[in-house]
């Protein structure tokens, strides 16, 4: 039975866990069902109930990270286990754990480097939140039109990952943002990705969830503006000079109209004004331009690292 093990993928299955005790017995037992071989690590985020205990008696590896947020135990996670095949999902029972070989199957099959377990709910108001659905598909259409393409689903939290992009990815988000944050590192590097469609539960009764709508949404928005600043600087910037020389132009063409009238330049402040600004958008734009070549030398280097490992399924 040993032997068998060795001859085939090392998977873990990755829980994070906050205040969950009356849930994480139930996934731990479903994803134990699904993946009989792989090894199930419970990460407890400073829980206040019986969550180590509870996941601890259903044979789960209990492990703690004390930095609050969800984005803190990821990078832990992804630091301290070592496999060829990691399967995030969250601990209250929620995701399909069944659809776990499934996902792994087209993780190797295709050699891929992560494939999101898109949500569906049958019953959609008992597992989502009005306005969590909406926030969705904002920020995936906002997420494709910054980098190009994306998820159909990016805040889900059932991901398989291939060892290579767990252990290339930087995390350095630290609350639910993470999600984003792993998008947007797998579009960045043009890593090969997928999806697969997963049922999607309502919490157990006694399970409360942790999100709020408006506190996570804007984090979850000030992370894709950080990234969009720090991946696409030559727009970002170029985008801020277009709009300060914009203003000066605008603020400029009275002064120039009074001038081919009268030869004269009555308002020096609006002058100055306009000059200022349309010295800050060209600095603002060269800007841009120095950080690309800065952000190009950074990718070069993510990416050697991200072809150190093997692909899954790949030459090892």
């Amino acid at each position: 039975m040993g032997e068998t093990r060795l001859a085939g993928p090392r998977i873990a299955v990755l829980l994070p866990c906050y205040n969950e005790e009356a849930a994480i017995a139930q996934t731990v037992a479903a994803f134990r069902a699904a993946l009989p071989d792989a090894a199930i690590y419970v990460y407890d985020n400073n829980s206040s109930d019986g969550t180590r205990e509870v996941a601890a008696e259903a044979g789960a590896i209990v492990r703690s990270e004390r930095m609050q947020g969800k984005g803190h135990v990821v990078r832990r996670m992804f630091a301290d286990v070592e496999a060829d095949i990691y399967v995030m999902a969250d601990g209250d029972a929620t995701y399909d754990a069944s659809a776990a070989p499934t996902l792994i199957a087209k993780l190797i099959d295709e050699q891929l480097d992560m494939v999101v377990g898109a949500r569906r709910s049958e019953v959609e108001a008992e597992a989502y939140r009005r306005g969590h659905v909406l926030g969705n598909r904002l920020f995936t259409a906002l997420l494709s039109n910054l980098f190009g393409r994306s998820f159909s689903d990016i805040f889900s939290g059932y991901r398989v990952f291939s060892r290579r992009f767990a252990k290339s990815f930087p995390a350095l988000s630290a609350g639910f943002e993470t999600e984003t944050e792993i998008s947007v590192h797998a579009l960045e590097l043009a890593m090969p990705v997928g999806e697969v469609v997963t049922a999607y539960g309502a919490r157990p009764e006694g399970s409360v969830s942790k999100l709020s709508t408006y506190r996570d949404g804007w984090r979850i928005m000030k992370t894709i503006l950080h990234l969009y600043r720090i991946e696409r600087p030559v727009l970002f910037f170029g985008s801020l000079a277009l709009l300060l020389a914009g203003i000066a132009v605008i603020l400029s063409i009275p002064l120039a109209v009074t001038y081919v009238r009268t030869g004269l330049v009555p308002r020096f402040p609006t002058a100055i004004l306009a000059t200022g600004l349309m010295i800050l958008a060209a600095l603002s734009f060269f800007a841009g331009l120095i950080l690309d070549t800065v952000v190009r030398g950074r990718r070069e280097v993510r990416r050697l690292h991200y072809l150190s490992f093997p692909a899954p399924g790949g030459d090892r």
